[in-house]
């Protein structure tokens, strides 16, 4: 378990973390515009923002975090997206808690769902998809 705390894998979360930054606006805006302007429902429109931050972190995370080459794309992707699937579904967990347990903003619970996945997906990805 050591060989993941290195000053490796600690540039990889950090640029992994600037991918997520964007990550997060494509997530914001697509949950935005379906949740407000086109009347979808909070959960569903959550997991179209999520859906679309994914696909664009993915390739994002290939090219420059993790300089994948690996030529069997359709798998790889896969396995990002099953990944990112479970977060998902962790990160709907947190926002439902959150938002219906505790009354907090549901924008704000999202942001905090979404700090908490990022630990599981950079290290989920760093030890099965980019490998």
């Amino acid at each position: 378990m050591m060989q993941y705390f290195t000053q490796e894998v600690f540039v990889k979360f950090l640029k992994f973390g600037a991918v997520g930054a964007t990550g997060v606006l494509v997530d914001f805006g697509f949950t935005w515009v379906s949740k407000e302007k086109a009347k979808i429902q909070k959960y569903l429109a959550n997991a179209i923002g999520f859906t679309f931050a994914a696909s664009s972190n993915y390739f994002l995370n290939r090219w420059w975090t993790f300089h994948s080459n690996n030529p069997e794309l359709a798998i790889e992707y896969s396995r990002f997206l099953f990944f990112s699937v479970i977060g998902l579904g962790m990160n709907t967990m947190v926002i439902w808690f959150l938002v219906s347990k505790r009354n907090h903003n549901f924008y704000i619970s999202k942001l905090f769902a979404i700090g908490i996945v990022t630990v599981w997906n950079f290290f989920v990805n760093l030890m099965f998809t980019f490998v």
